[in-house]
């Protein structure tokens, strides 16, 4: 791992795979940590360079205030433009799980010249916050159960790891890995002030976020090859969203994983790998 400037702000990322590779660029969601090791790996065995950075104010990159960014959705899609220039001279595959799916989106749009190729992992074509009529909204049952939980003493490794751990559950992803994945996060996370540690495991940065204007009614617009990946089971972003991201940007195709919550398990991971590389 090291850091690198781009757009004028220090990004934290990880390199898998030949450096003179072509590109692969995985946005986190917010942290790097949100694109499994093992499906970084896979696609770095098949001939990638595979780059995962955190998003300003999580991991290694930029923290200034979570509780106030000052930047936009823009600025970080800028981020995405400006790193995937900064690593290699020729366009990058820009791929986007979550709220960095959202990122993706905007760099893809705003900045062409950038990318040769997008993967929209686990996400929607919309901004944190309401949800259009006719896309399916989070499912009210497994919010309820998410969010009425107290929240952990950030400040606390082993409480905040729990969590994450109970959390997965809920979601139905795997407890065991998601608490493996929160500790690191949190050895990661410079320092133990709750604002700073509750936004890098939770991301809740983005509900913050000025990410105006929309993009949706925009999708048209890509012409470059795009895989939307999508768990069957996600409660969080439901899987109509990925159906409607695939219908809208032209020629996209859409990989659906049948036993798949938010988090890409790492059995599929050679499955999306190879479809990626497809792309």
């Amino acid at each position: 791992m090291t850091t690198l400037e781009a757009n004028g702000v220090t990004l934290g990322v990880e390199h898998f795979g030949d450096a003179a590779a072509p590109l692969v660029l995985c946005a986190g969601g917010t942290t790097m940590l949100s694109w499994p090791d093992t499906l970084c790996e896979s696609l770095a065995r098949g001939g990638r360079h595979v780059v995962r950075y955190d998003l300003r104010d999580s991991g290694a990159s930029i923290t200034v205030d979570p509780e106030a960014p000052a930047y936009t959705l823009r600025d970080l899609a800028a981020d995405a433009a400006a790193l995937a220039r900064e690593l290699d001279d020729r366009p990058a595959h820009l791929a986007g799980i979550g709220v960095g799916g959202m990122v993706a989106q905007v760099a893809a749009l705003d900045h062409p010249e950038a990318f040769s190729a997008l993967t929209l992992a686990g996400t929607r074509p919309i901004a944190p916050g309401p949800v259009d009529d006719d896309l399916p909204d989070h499912d009210a049952a497994t919010m309820g159960r998410l969010f009425s939980r107290s929240m952990p003493d950030w400040s606390d490794r082993d409480a905040v790891t729990e969590f994450a751990a109970e959390g997965a559950e809920i979601l139905g992803n795997d407890p065991a890995v998601t608490r493996a994945a929160a500790a690191r996060t949190w050895d990661r996370t410079p320092g133990t002030v709750p604002a700073v540690q509750m936004a890098n495991q939770l991301g809740i940065v983005f509900a913050r976020l000025d990410c105006k204007p929309r993009w949706r009614e925009r999708l048209a617009e890509l012409a470059m090859p795009t895989l939307v990946v999508h768990g069957r089971r996600d409660p969080f972003f439901p899987v109509g969203n990925g159906k409607a991201l695939a219908r809208e940007i032209p020629g996209a195709r859409l990989l659906v994983l049948e036993r798949a919550s938010t988090a890409i398990p790492d059995a599929a991971a050679d499955q999306v790998a190879m479809a990626m590389l497809d792309l």
